[in-house]
């Protein structure tokens, strides 16, 4: 009986993915649990495996094509086995498109009809929640009708039942004998007060290209990357203190029991004591573990930390849930799983979700100094320069000690200079004290 592979939901807000490389083709035997294709999402790139073995009888979905969740990507069945006997034939899509009808879209009111008679609304093809996409689907809404209301014109779910709202109250309405003025529009929402310059500056002009260059096309992940980069950019202000600290101490821990970790199974790194250090200076600072809101500032209950982490197809954050409950023997093999998994595309989409704090170690590629960007929406980043002995004047003598310089970037709507810089104090004091 043919089986098909389908693309599951992947956590939180994913909503489709991009098949970034099939790794079987048809007509190969597949194992159960073998790995079959590639899937790239915003969060991360991951395989899918076949839940029974086959073999590969169809491939419904090309490398590059991102479709939604609950597409049929593949079929796998016995050898000789006709595809089409028991396999759905055609995609299914958790967010079903509005059902097509003869009659077009009933309009809120005569004003908006005939404007939409006047002039044919193009598609709607920006991003929406599945709980938008379900209630477009079960009322049969054009999107393309429906005027967004949040970030760069998206559709929220408010603007989605005021529309069906607005539209039902027409269509259940009866015609009166005497023309009723037709029911107000909701008022074009406005932006929150944003100092607009006097003379906005003209757009950049398009890049200039010149026979020989390579267009290198946008990954879904780099494109990820690269919009939660602005974002982050246009959110939050950007303050970054550095300090340096003397890893001495770090050094000679590890260097005893690095071979007692190895027996125990985990790779001792200056990455797992920046973790215990970091989660127990969130703990004596929450205001540095915190999310900011129009409301107030949320302080989070969970220290979640995230380790940045280069790949070859960008940057993942992985998360080490709950830090502050793991002693160093626990942060090491967490630090060590994480990072290989990442590196083999292994990566759930839960293990990159639900960070309040990011850690990045630039510092492995050589890197003295750096100013991250904040992972949006957490308060702030701590990066780790490279380790590197340095000559250091103590108590008035001269010494050479492992030292790095460790800068956190900070929301300064959530912090003030002083306070980031005590928390960061605290890291340091960890470090540079630990027994």
């Amino acid at each position: 009986m043919a089986t098909n592979i389908i693309l599951h939901e992947m956590g939180e807000g994913v909503i489709e993915g991009t098949v970034s490389r099939w790794l079987k083709q048809p007509g190969d035997a597949v194992a159960q649990y073998e790995p079959v294709l590639e899937i790239e999402t915003d969060k991360v790139t991951t395989e899918v495996t076949a839940e029974v073995g086959g073999t590969l009888l169809e491939v419904r979905v090309t490398e590059g094509e991102t479709v939604p969740v609950g597409t049929v990507l593949a079929v796998i069945g016995a050898p000789g086995e006709e595809k089409g006997e028991t396999a759905v034939a055609t995609k299914t899509a958790v967010l079903p498109a509005a059902a097509p009808s003869a009659s077009p879209p009933v309009m809120p009111n005569g004003s908006l009809a005939a404007s939409v008679a006047r002039q044919t609304p193009q598609p709607y093809t920006g991003r929406i929640s599945p709980v938008v996409g379900r209630i477009a689907a079960e009322h049969q809404v054009d999107l393309s009708y429906v005027q967004g209301t949040g970030k760069d014109g998206r559709i929220t779910k408010q603007d989605i039942l005021d529309f069906v709202a607005q539209r039902d109250s027409v269509v259940t309405t009866p015609t009166p004998a005497a023309p009723v003025a037709p029911a107000p529009l909701p008022p074009t929402p406005v932006p929150a007060v944003v100092p607009t310059p006097a003379s906005p500056p003209a757009a950049a002009p398009p890049p200039q290209t010149a026979v020989g260059d390579t267009l290198v096309p946008l990954t879904t992940m780099r494109r990820a990357i690269a919009e939660h980069m602005v974002r982050s950019k246009h959110t939050s202000p950007h303050v970054t203190t550095v300090f340096e600290f003397d890893f001495t101490a770090v050094s000679k821990h590890r260097a005893a029991h690095k071979t007692r970790f190895a027996q125990d199974g985990a790779n001792l790194t200056f990455t797992a004591y920046l973790v215990a250090a970091t989660a127990e200076a969130l703990k004596r600072h929450p205001l540095a573990n915190s999310v900011w809101s129009d409301e107030g500032v949320i302080l989070k209950k969970e220290i979640n930390i995230g380790m940045a982490a280069a790949i070859d197809e960008g940057l993942i954050v992985p998360v080490i849930k709950n830090a502050d409950s793991y002693n160093l023997l626990g942060l090491a093999r967490l630090v060590n799983d994480l990072t290989q998994r990442a590196r083999q595309k292994q990566l759930k989409p839960a293990d990159v979700q639900g960070g309040t704090f990011s850690i990045t170690n630039h510092g492995v590629s050589g890197s003295l100094f750096a100013t991250p960007i904040i992972n949006q929406p957490q308060c702030g980043i701590l990066g780790v320069g490279m380790i590197e002995k340095r000559v250091k004047v103590i108590n008035d003598a001269i010494a050479i000690r492992p030292m790095a310089y460790v800068s956190f970037t900070f929301d300064h709507r959530i912090l003030d200079g002083a306070t980031a810089d005590y928390f960061v104090a605290t890291i340091k004091e960890i470090i540079e004290n630990w027994q």
